[in-house]
């Protein structure tokens, strides 16, 4: 994500510099100057005090003249002006460190979600790269003020730890795009969950991996992202586009946990839509909780008999319960079974 051997100088002059020179070293005031470029003496004039810009235009009209190339002329233009902009990219910089202080750096960087910086300044700039986002007020209108609800369509503002959060959502974006899936089919996903639940009984030592590709042909991304301190999210379904998502952590008790999880995000799938995101172990204020117990409802028809599961309430109408799991495994499932 970082883009690397790039070399930025600490100052670039203003091409008014070089101009200035050239008139001198030919003997020519700026009077002449404007009469022989056809502009107005006032503009040349304002170019010569640094005031305004070598136009694409004038460079061209400035070649006849000056002997030097109009690619010359634009090119340091350019220069100067990115250089500018650089400068004023530090305001922005200085003013988001406070804001990156509010993100587990260290541990980020420990994960390898961020890379070794030295100072707070480099992480703020790694940090708004991890992002995609030029600036902390950016994230605040994505994040905060929902300015994007077509892909992220709640505000974080009132969790406990919205920094945390954010950076564990964004992971699991980031780890997303490295996947290829075929175009998302509602018929194909509940036609694989059989096979599903027999990956999860046998649960053999690459399960994860089965499990992720079998997805992957239903048109579903699953991932898993390490648990990250002060987000204590178990799972999280949204939808990227047409894409749907399937992100969990990798720390569980038992294995039924992990599975209960995965089959929660299957549920608010093929229940609910692509509207919403659902963040699961997590208290927020536009959290339905119907929709949560719909999806606990057809979590528990995945895993356990139609005894444990009737409901008369409730009428999924999704499928028909898959028979009881004996898992061949009883240890917990951890981050280093998906490593």
């Amino acid at each position: 994500m970082t883009i690397e051997n790039q070399y930025f100088p600490q100052s670039v002059p203003h091409p008014s510099e070089t101009l200035v020179e050239k008139l001198e070293e030919m003997g020519m005031g700026p009077k002449e100057f404007a009469l022989r470029t056809g502009k107005p003496e006032k503009t040349i004039i304002a170019l010569l005090k640094g005031e305004s810009s070598i136009t694409p235009d004038m460079a061209v009209q400035f070649e006849n003249v000056t002997k030097i190339s109009a690619r010359f002329w634009m090119n340091h233009q350019r220069g100067y002006d990115e250089y500018i902009v650089r400068e004023k990219r530090k305001n922005v910089i200085l003013e988001a460190k406070p804001w990156a202080k509010k993100f587990p750096l260290e541990e980020m960087i420990k994960k390898g979600w961020l890379p070794k910086s030295n100072s707070i300044q480099e992480k703020t700039i790694e940090l708004l790269s991890f992002f995609g986002f030029s600036s902390h007020t950016a994230w605040e209108e994505y994040y905060f003020n929902q300015q994007l609800k077509v892909v992220f369509s709640i505000s974080l503002a009132q969790t406990k730890d919205p920094f945390s959060i954010s950076a564990w959502l964004r992971k699991g974006e980031l780890q997303a795009a490295e996947l290829e899936a075929k175009d998302y089919s509602e018929k194909k996903l509940k036609e694989i969950l059989p096979q599903i639940k027999s990956i999860m009984a046998n649960q053999s030592d690459n399960f994860f991996n089965q499990l992720k590709n079998l997805c992957l042909k239903a048109g579903v991304k699953v991932v898993i992202t390490p648990s990250i301190s002060k987000a204590p999210i178990n799972g999280s379904a949204r939808w990227i586009n047409d894409t749907p998502l399937i992100q969990l952590t990798g720390n569980y008790k038992r294995n039924e946990l992990f599975w209960f999880s995965f089959f929660h995000e299957i549920g608010h799938l093929l229940l609910h839509g692509k509207k919403d995101i659902f963040l699961e172990n997590l208290d927020y204020s536009d959290k339905d909780l119907e929709k949560e117990e719909e999806a606990n409802v057809f979590a528990t028809k995945c895993l356990l008999d139609s005894k444990f599961t009737k409901n008369p309430k409730r009428k999924i109408g999704i499928l028909e319960p898959m028979g009881k799991v004996h898992f061949k495994k009883k240890f917990a499932i951890t981050e280093e079974d998906f490593s």
